[in-house]
């Protein structure tokens, strides 16, 4: 909102006071400051190949890696939001740095993916144009904020230098298997070799290993590979021309980028098995220090379940379920399939089976044109949307019937939407009696309800009189027995045990974990992302490039733009756009596989944004490193497992909650496949996380719902104006589009970057949102205004501090501030170290008087982290040489910081009659005969006789009359 501008208003004054901290001044002070800091290379972090080699004192350096994540380099550049993060790790690594620690601390920049490409396609900019002057703007910016970084160790995404690696990672990863009895990734050669000796037997095949044809030993080594291309359904979006992952589909069923509708089809497509690594994804979280809420996000993703899997024959074969409740098997009277299930077809017959019940048929005349229709009709929905509950339950039956195992029911096979592929086997056994969805499917389609499970409800066991399912797993279980086995009378735990071992004796199923976890999809049909380095022979079998061919760098193409098609036509298909490209596409290459030159095809798809930042954190190791991903010796020093952080990883991350799922999982995916192989030493990523709230703005919109300019909008008698029209306002992101955005430059226009950074990090804890003030931000700019007279003379601009010894009250007062403060920055409480700072810089101004030499030095160096320009400045005019970035942070006097009296309050029948200074180690005892001795309590009690005295030394005494 429009207002005066104090910091203008104060520069009014200039004349009167010529060397006031003012916008101006703190202009120059910051440029100059910066400008040193990259001339000295005052952020540089030495390693320890090289830099600490020979430098015991160095060497000695306890470490610490700082993380923020990854930006992606707008083309409307910041706001005032986004450096939050940015500002809350600059001042969290000065304070470690200052408290004896060799800190790396740094930044890159995200910069393939859909944003840039769509803005290509827009302008007829070529992404990388676009996506560099990005960077550049954002570098600007981030410098104007005073930003400790070490510069050296930046990179972006889009560097061949840099995807050189991230292609070289993948290979890694399409080179292995996972051995489950290691249980550990191991290089694919090795399972070659296990096959070629028949050590290991060739699933799927009697032959041997040297009597399959190329096309066969391929097929067998994908089902092992941990990247390998399959015909899978995926997410496609014909909108974007492109398939996305699950993770990047909203839960109505559209795109998270351009809200386009999405629709499940069937494509060859590359996946990354991270399922492999579910347990270990699990398990190895509890080591870690994330919020709580992050970890419960990632083991409700990962969903392990355990179980058991049962087969139902069908037609001389078999439909496999996976199901937690074995336990219920004589309950089921029904089976599901996933629409898209691939065994659909084959059970499907010709025609409807006699005695089909119409509401099964759909009203279609054969099970294959039902089958068709449903299946159209669940491929636009999201598997959000598929498994809600829904108060109409939909579903066909495809002509079919399997046999229960338990009791040889011949039960119908139905396919519906809240079934999942993903799922389990993409099948269920459906048990009405025990579970409400199927119990509302099977009201809805007239299907049999088994009393497997004795209500504990008074219901009774006529489920034709029961209004909802009964799901117990503290019930007994009855009406469950055969010739061969009874459950009935058992409890749920020892029927599943009973039964699981039942099936396991008979080979219909065994016990099983399941998990919610599905395979990485990872292919793009896109141009603006990391080309895959693989290459198809004349009989469509994919081949690694050799480490010499990287980077397998993106062509330059006239026409980068996907092909897109109606967002609501399901039945296109993907048009990459480097297909079009066929002189790239088409090449002769000799792989060094000893046929010679041959030719090949290229993958024409590209990594998702996701790939670069899945490792971006070892690149900051090591950046310049062109003959490994990073040196061993670098990364165990600044990543390797240590006390207290077994699985190592960086010391502390930083960024939004919104990435507890995507980029956090594939990250430690990446970073465990390398553990593995020995290229790190490091198992997990990230050991300590942070998400920082966000900084809000209120959107001001007229009476057509359209946001207006807030900086506009005048305030009246608690109602808001735009050009005289009355808007509504409400408090929500602060964006470009909502017209609510500030940006940093106007704010380090009006009142420096350091008064910036104060602001944001006094608005409040750095985890909670809150909304931005501009009028707010002046307090900030004030308490440096005081900062600066309490050590510089206004008019002369000379020195004011004194070479006096500080007076009592001022020694506890910065002893107390010197320890806060410090306790402080170490929790990350950067609201309350400001306002202990400011505390002690009042008690300084209240005094009046120069300031001493030994109170104005350690409490520049408290605002140092916090304010560095300033700091930097008044350090430089207190007659030091060298950078206060490096000094030791101001260690507090244990005797000035505990209080020498505290004020103790006295009530009676709750109410304060006196208040008595009192020592803060004063008894129980001492402190209740100090209080009844108070004359201002003997003349409350009037005479009164004591029923009860109730004292917490040193601060409260309660005294209760007779």
């Amino acid at each position: 909102m429009s207002e005066t501008n104090p910091a203008a208003a104060a520069a009014v004054s200039a004349e009167a006071a010529p060397h006031r901290y003012t916008a101006a001044m703190a202009a120059d002070i910051e440029a100059r400051w910066q400008d040193f800091w990259d001339a000295e290379g005052t952020y540089a972090a030495p390693n320890p190949s090289g830099d600490l080699a020979g430098d015991p004192e160095l060497s000695a350096k306890p470490k610490k890696f700082i993380m923020d994540m990854f930006p992606y380099p707008s083309g409307a550049g910041l706001h005032v939001g986004h450096p939050l993060g940015y500002i809350a790790t600059d001042v969290y690594a000065r304070f470690q740095r200052m408290t004896g620690h060799n800190v790396l601390h740094t930044l890159g920049f995200d910069a393939f993916g859909l944003p840039a490409e769509q803005y290509a396609v827009q302008t007829g900019t070529h992404p990388r144009v676009s996506t560099e002057a990005n960077i550049e703007n954002m570098k600007v910016q981030l410098r104007q904020l005073g930003l400790g970084h070490d510069n050296r160790r930046s990179f972006a995404t889009i560097d061949p230098d840099y995807y050189k690696w991230t292609q070289w990672i993948f290979l890694q990863i399409f080179n292995s298997w996972y051995d489950d009895e290691a249980d550990k990734a191991r290089p694919i050669a090795e399972l070659i070799a296990q096959f070629e000796t028949g050590e290991r037997a060739v699933p799927g095949h009697t032959r041997a290993w040297h009597e399959l044809s190329a096309t066969e030993r391929a097929d067998v080594l994908g089902e092992f590979r941990l990247a390998y291309a399959s015909d899978a359904p995926v997410n496609w979006c014909p909108g974007l021309g492109t398939v996305l992952a699950n993770e990047e589909v909203t839960a109505d069923g559209r795109s998270e980028r351009g809200n386009f509708p999405v629709f499940k089809a069937k494509l060859r497509q590359w996946n990354m098995r991270i399922t492999a690594y579910a347990d270990r994804l699990l398990d190895d979280l509890d080591a870690l220090d994330w919020p709580e809420a992050i970890k419960l996000q990632q083991r409700n993703w990962i969903g392990r379940s355990e179980g058991a899997r049962v087969d139902f024959p069908i037609d001389g074969e078999r439909i496999t379920v996976f199901t937690t409740r074995p336990d219920t098997l004589f309950g089921a009277t029904y089976m599901v399939l996933a629409p898209e299930h691939p065994l659909v077809e084959k059970f499907t017959p010709a025609a409807w089976p006699e005695g089909t019940h119409d509401v099964w048929t759909g009203g279609h005349a054969t099970p294959g044109e039902a089958v068709a229709a449903y299946r159209a009709q669940a491929a636009s929905k999201s598997d959000v949307e598929r498994q809600a509950e829904a108060k109409d339950k939909t579903g066909v039956f495809i002509g079919a019937y399997a046999t229960n195992p338990v009791n040889g029911e011949q039960i119908p096979v139905f396919i519906a939407d809240y079934v999942l592929m993903g799922y389990g086997t993409g099948a269920i056994m459906a048990v009405p009696a025990g579970d409400q969805r199927d119990f509302e499917f099977a009201r809805a389609f007239e299907l049999p309800i088994h009393c497997i499970v004795e209500p504990t409800d008074g219901r009774g066991t006529d489920t034709s009189t029961w209004e909802n399912a009964f799901a117990s797993h503290d019930a007994k279980i009855i009406n469950s027995s055969n010739d061969d086995i009874s459950l009935d009378g058992l409890g749920v735990a020892d029927a599943k045990a009973r039964i699981t071992e039942w099936l396991a004796r008979k080979g219909i199923g065994e016990g099983t974990v399941n998990f919610r976890l599905r395979d990485w999809l990872f292919s793009r049909q896109r141009y603006w992302g990391e080309p895959f380095p693989i290459v198809y022979d004349e009989d469509g079998i994919a081949h690694a490039l050799p480490e010499s061919m990287l980077p397998l760098e993106l062509p330059e193409v006239e026409d980068y733009s996907p092909r897109t098609f109606d967002p609501d036509d399901a039945d296109t298909v993907p048009e990459t756009p480097l297909s079009r490209n066929q002189d790239w596409v088409d090449v002769t290459l000799d792989l060094g596989d000893g046929r010679g030159p041959r030719p090949y095809r290229r993958e024409t798809n590209t990594m998702p944004n996701w790939a670069g930042s899945c490792w971006y954190e070892l690149r900051y190791l090591d950046p310049h490193n062109d003959q490994k991903l990073v040196d061993p010796e670098i990364e165990q020093y600044w990543m390797g497992p240590r006390e207290g952080q077994p699985h190592g990883g960086v010391d502390l991350y930083v960024g939004g909650a919104e990435h507890a799922v995507l980029h956090l999982l594939y990250a430690r995916f990446w970073s465990k496949v390398l553990h593995d192989l020995g290229h790190v030493s490091s198992a997990e990523p990230f050991h300590k996380l942070f998400n920082q709230g966000m900084i809000q703005a209120y959107v001001y919109r007229d009476s057509r719902g359209i946001a207006v300019p807030a900086a506009e909008v005048e305030e009246r008698d608690g109602a808001y104006y735009y050009q005289g029209e009355k808007v509504s306002r409400l408090l929500g992101k602060m964006g470009k589009s909502l017209k609510n955005a500030v940006t940093p430059d106007e704010i380090c226009d009006e009142y420096g970057a350091d008064t910036l950074r104060l602001y944001e990090m006094a608005m409040g804890p750095l985890d909670v949102s809150r909304p931005w003030d501009t009028r707010a931000v002046v307090g900030q700019f004030r308490l440096l205004q005081r900062l600066w007279r309490n050590v510089v003379d206004e008019t002369t601009g000379a020195l004011s501090v004194a070479d006096t010894e500080p007076d009592e009250g001022t020694l506890r007062a910065l002893h107390k501030a010197i320890d806060g403060v410090r306790q402080d920055l170490e929790g990350m409480r950067f609201n309350t170290a400001i306002a202990k700072v400011t505390e002690l810089n009042n008690h300084l101004t209240k005094a009046g008087g120069a300031v001493p030499r030994s109170v104005a030095e350690p409490l520049v160096m408290l605002v140092a982290p916090l304010a560095p320009h300033i700091a930097e400045e008044l350090w430089r005019r207190l007659g030091h040489t060298d950078s206060v970035v490096h000094q030791d942070f101001p260690v507090a006097d244990p005797a000035y910081v505990v209080d020498e009296s505290v004020t103790c309050v006295v009530q009676i029948k709750g109410k304060v009659k006196a208040r008595l200074e009192v020592s803060p180690s004063i008894s129980d005892d001492e402190l209740e005969k100090v209080a009844l001795a108070d004359e201002k309590v003997v003349a409350a009690l009037d005479g009164a006789g004591i029923r009860k005295v109730i004292v917490r030394a040193p601060k409260l005494v309660n005294i209760v009359p007779a």
